[in-house]
């Protein structure tokens, strides 16, 4: 039988990495914020490419993360 800690353990390491990898964490000079492109299909494997499309849905610019476009942006500050 596991121990409670194992137990713990391996959905506490799956939650960390999914933040590390879809940007659930983000430092607060890095304040960039993604959006999966509306236009972009099909998998992604040249960034400049995605940024073109991203930048013709209104975005500064996008890249490809994990086979997928995600277009990028600053965030919104907060006052």
């Amino acid at each position: 039988m596991a121990s409670p800690k194992s137990s713990i353990l391996l959905p506490v390491l799956l939650l960390s990495f999914w933040l590390l990898a879809f940007g659930g964490i983000a430092r607060a000079e890095d304040a960039v914020c993604y959006a999966a492109s509306g236009h972009f299909h099909g998998l992604c494997f040249s960034s400049s490419n995605c940024a073109n499309v991203c930048q013709g849905e209104g975005f500064p610019g996008g890249d490809c993360h994990l086979l997928a476009c995600r277009c990028s942006r600053p965030c919104p500050t907060k006052n």
